[in-house]
């Protein structure tokens, strides 16, 4: 036997990985039955996250001690017999969601004072019995359709660190695409659940406004931002729709509960389905990728197969652009006026801020009162009880464009970056204009292995349905079973 060092023929020994943790449902069963602990589940989605760091980069800060404490107290408690939906899972949630204790910088450089109290959202997640493990990166104030900046660096896709996961819950996306934990809490404001779940092959679900409390905000970017979960199944996510839904005391949106892991499990009947390609007017003229086409024509064919009505439609958007500029400009000028040292702002920041400060009063008032008249122009498309051409879901293209490479958007103008984020993703962001509930559901892959999605949209308080119909379409097309490439393996493309 040769005597030569073994790394002569196959390189240096890598450690090996930490396990990729299971889904959120498969978690809470594994440790009500007694067969893991909340110890062992939160040790790893620890150890994985710290060995990413260097891949993927998803998370902004941990709570690494204070979690381990959370899961032996976990451990006890499901000992004790006790049981909650989500005792002892460990879950992150993203950097715009207060946590007790942790700065909430949003994607944001400077020193910022911790949070003296968790979210509502957080405090739910808790009372459910889920471990948060830290808080996973956004761009600055939620604003672009990737995750990268200069305080916290690149977050990369692990279907392809040379790409973007998109944003603005970039990092949320990409830490459960990679197993890092099972599940994981975004908000958004613009498809900023959406576009990041289609680039990385999960689901993301968009609740009606409301749903899910953002509070200490009670009205998060004038009305367009919700939380949501990222998940890679439509029962984790519904489950942690689930755990996290329900109002503060102060919400001014207080629609009825829902039963979103009840719904995962119904059949959704047979539905009308419309099927759009053409987004709203916008300043850009592209048209969707061919594959992003493929991928959605696809989908509605498996629909059809699957037994529902299916046909081109083309809903009434009007100029609804007109009410999402104002505001979305005056959210971001609301939080970007709080930081305390505004000159460590992104320059396309401190521009929007100057924009929504013109666009305030008078102008977001008028943007505010349009939303009346568009709730009754684009709901008429699924008003089915006026017959003729209504339908019950429509289907879109979640983003007109597969996943840009990391640092395509570096340089560039406010202008010229906002013309850029338009014309990949001009679908999603109508439906915070609405307030209603859309799912991004995966819709296969691009030559090169890059992940699309879909997005099944529905009018007011239609969560249901559209969770429904997406664990159909899961059944069918099993995405679950694929995953991404180990760790370090993502970074060859």
């Amino acid at each position: 036997m040769s005597s030569a060092d073994p790394t002569e023929r196959t390189g240096p020994v890598r450690p090996p990985e930490p396990p990729v943790l299971p889904g959120l449902v498969d978690c809470a069963r594994e440790l009500a039955g007694g067969r893991t602990t909340s110890s062992a589940l939160v040790a790893a989605a620890l150890a994985r996250i710290e060995a990413s760091r260097t891949t993927l980069n998803a998370f902004r800060q941990l709570r690494t001690e204070e979690a381990l404490a959370e899961a032996a107290e976990a451990d006890r408690r499901l000992g004790a017999g006790e049981r909650l939906p989500l005792l002892g899972v460990p879950v992150a949630v993203k950097d715009d969601t207060d946590v007790a204790g942790m700065p909430t910088y949003f994607g944001c450089d400077g020193a910022l004072p911790p949070a003296t109290s968790d979210s509502e959202a957080v405090r739910r997640l808790r009372a459910a019995g889920a471990v948060v493990v830290g808080k996973t990166n956004s761009c600055e104030l939620g604003q672009w359709a990737f995750t990268e900046g200069p305080a916290f660096g690149v977050t990369r896709n692990p279907w392809s660190t040379a790409h973007t996961p998109g944003g603005s819950s970039g990092g949320s996306a990409a830490a459960v695409a990679a197993g890092l934990v099972p599940a994981a809490l975004g908000s958004d404001g613009a498809g900023s659940i959406r576009i990041p779940a289609a680039w990385t092959h999960l689901v993301g679900i968009k609740p009606q406004r409301g749903r899910i409390s953002v509070h200490p905000h009670s009205d998060a970017f004038q009305g367009l931002t919700v939380n949501g979960p990222l998940a890679r199944t439509v029962a984790d996510a519904a489950l942690l729709l689930d755990a996290a839904a329900g109002p503060h005391t102060g919400d001014p949106h207080r629609p009825p509960a829902v039963d979103a892991s009840a719904a995962a499990l119904r059949e959704p009947g047979r539905l009308r389905i419309g099927v759009s390609l053409r987004p709203p007017l916008t300043l850009t003229r592209n048209a969707p990728h061919p594959e992003v086409v493929r991928a959605v024509d696809a989908l509605a064919e498996v629909l059809a197969r699957l037994g529902h009505h299916v046909e081109e439609a083309r809903p009434r958007y009007g100029l609804i652009g007109l009410s999402f500029v104002p505001r979305a400009t005056a959210g971001i000028a609301e939080l970007a006026a709080r930081h305390p040292e505004p000159g460590l702002l992104d320059p396309r920041t401190r521009s929007a801020l100057r924009t929504g400060t013109r666009l305030g009063g008078r102008i977001l008032r008028a943007a505010r009162a349009r939303e009346v008249r568009q709730h009754a122009r684009i709901g008429a498309f699924f008003d089915t009880a006026r017959g003729g051409d209504t339908y019950d879901v429509l289907l879109t293209p979640t983003t007109a464009a597969p996943p840009p490479r990391a640092g395509a958007f570096d340089h560039l103008s406010a202008w010229r970056t906002d013309l850029a984020m338009t014309s990949a993703c001009p679908y999603a962001w109508p439906w915070n204009v609405l307030g209603w509930p859309g799912v991004n559901v995966p819709a296969g892959f691009t030559r090169d292995g890059l992940p699309l999605g879909a997005q099944l949209l529905g009018p007011s308080r239609s969560e249901a349905r559209l969770i429904s119909l997406a664990a159909q379409l899961e059944a069918d097309r099993r995405w679950y079973e694929h995953r991404p490439p180990p760790l370090g393996a993502a970074d060859r493309r």
